[in-house]
């Protein structure tokens, strides 16, 4: 275990697992955590106490104390309680306020979403200063606590909390929190020089909460190494590229990992058998009959089964799936779905389920166990993503010996390497540019070796079960960079 200088850390954000989770930040804020305190961390975790927050939980919250804080110019001071929660090493502390988080989802729409933030990111420094707990690093993540380290140099910079270091993880660009500058100038009270170009102000008109946060953080990570360099571009950039050019001598892109206790064929209490690298080729197949006989599709293992586990949105290239579906479908693959979203997709699918009947199944739901045994029974996962920062669906696959089949674009590229027909080398199929003909090409090379070289396809499932995709790397990297930017 790494075992450096200790140092202390406070992770800010919108929301963790098992209390509340709407994507891969969820994850993260969960796992990276519990990593670093195993890793000679002191750590804890602030987060807003929603009201949709499982009672399981809130029972077993302990009043810590609550203050009253200014706020922006509202005139008004807002009452912040803070009740915590110590679980696994870490310390979960919720901030209090019915008047901003009573709402049954954490995310509302920006009208609401904006004022809410606006006061966790100040609530969240206060909160730390009034329990006395100063922080060598304040770990913020996306834009919903991009306004931390902007409060952190300004309006706390004299206060305790004002010596910590920040960073600042940019999980999915797209969302920034925009929104006009009187609101936001109205909410926060931040001085006039952050409302300046280089800092939170966009289209002369905008404040960008997240631009802000790039602006006053100290360090600013992404999720893999190629998303750090994309975002950088005009494609990818989400009208941020020039700024976080301006800002690249602190931004780092770190892979994110799994947790092999949530995510381990072994011990698994969703598969029909359980299996880990020495007895995978026996028992996959038994996992891929179970699935069949599951989701109602004709049993038979020598089928060549592609899942497809997914959000259903344009961002993860199901343009291209639906586009190639009927070459794909030939008599000897089964296509597994799993995701809700946009209509649109749902429908295709549903269409396919019914079209293909017995080949194809649809399962538009949200169903963590059924995700499980996908990754279990599926000999190929597909990932064509218009764009990923990480993607942990692949690493999921991989490490219960199902073959990623990725697009090349952020952490898909980071993390599977191309297979090599002449020396057997990689752990999936790839392709470049983001068109449909492509993805066909890499679902018809996968079938190929599956169906003519299965020797080689069975070494290749054992690589990726044998590849280390746990948290433990990523949050070693994550604890250098905190030593680097506190090297007392």
């Amino acid at each position: 275990m790494y075992t450096s200088p200790r140092r202390s850390v406070a992770f800010i954000g919108s929301e963790c697992h098992p209390f509340v989770k709407t994507g891969g930040l969820g994850d993260v804020m969960y796992a990276l955590p519990r990593v670093l305190a195993q890793q000679n961390c002191d750590v804890r975790v602030i987060l807003p106490r929603y009201a949709c927050i499982p009672q399981k939980y809130q029972d077993k919250m302990v009043y810590r104390g609550e203050f009253y804080m200014d706020l922006g110019q509202t005139g008004r001071s807002y009452y912040v309680g803070i009740m915590e929660y110590v679980w696994d090493g870490v310390v979960y502390d919720f901030i209090d306020n019915q008047e901003f988080f009573s709402a049954g989802n954490p995310y509302i729409g920006l009208v609401d979403d904006i004022p809410k933030y606006c006061y966790f990111s100040k609530a969240a420094l206060a909160a730390l200063n009034y329990m006395n707990w100063i922080p060598d690093i304040v770990h913020c993540h996306d834009w919903q606590a991009a306004l931390v380290p902007v409060y952190l140099r300004t309006l706390f910079k004299d206060s305790p909390v004002g010596r910590a270091k920040s960073v600042l993880t940019i999980h999915n660009l797209r969302f920034q929190g925009i929104y006009n500058i009187p609101t936001i100038r109205y909410w926060t009270g931040l001085p006039d020089e952050v409302f300046e170009m280089g800092a939170l102000k966009q289209d002369y008109v905008n404040a960008n909460m997240l631009k802000g946060g790039l602006a006053y953080a100290d360090r600013i990570t992404t999720v893999s190494n190629t998303y750090a360099w994309e975002i950088q571009t005009a494609e990818y950039g989400e009208k941020l590229e020039d700024h976080l050019r301006y800002h690249s001598y602190k931004l780092r892109g770190i892979v994110n990992g799994i947790d092999y206790g949530m995510w381990n064929p072994a011990t698994d209490p969703s598969l029909a058998v359980n299996y880990d690298i020495t007895n995978v080729l026996q028992h996959k197949p038994e996992n891929k009959r179970a699935l069949q006989q599951e989701l109602g599709l004709v049993q038979d293992e020598g089928k060549f089964v592609i899942g497809l586990i997914s959000r259903l949105t344009d961002q993860k290239g199901l343009d291209l799936v639906s586009a190639v579906i009927p070459q794909v479908m030939d008599g000897n693959t089964q296509v597994v779905v799993l995701g809700t979203g946009d209509k649109e997709y749902e429908d295709t699918f549903r269409y396919y389920e019914n079209a293909c009947k017995g080949m194809f199944s649809a399962c538009i739901q949200y169903d963590e166990a059924r995700a499980h045994r996908i990754y279990a029974g599926a000999d190929a996962l597909l990932v064509p993503s218009r764009f990923e920062p990480c993607g942990l669906t692949q690493l999921n696959a991989m490490h219960y010996g199902t073959l990623p089949i990725v697009r090349e674009t952020g952490g898909l590229k980071d993390t599977v390497e191309p297979y090599n027909v002449f020396n057997g080398a990689g752990n999936g199929f790839t392709f470049d540019r983001y068109d449909a003909g492509l993805l066909l090409d890499a679902i018809n090379r996968a079938k190929t070796e599956y169906f003519t070289s299965r020797y080689h396809w069975d070494e290749v499932v054992q690589r990726d079960m044998a590849k280390d995709v746990s948290w433990e790397n990523s949050a070693r990297q994550y604890k250098d960079l905190y030593l680097e930017l506190t090297p007392w």
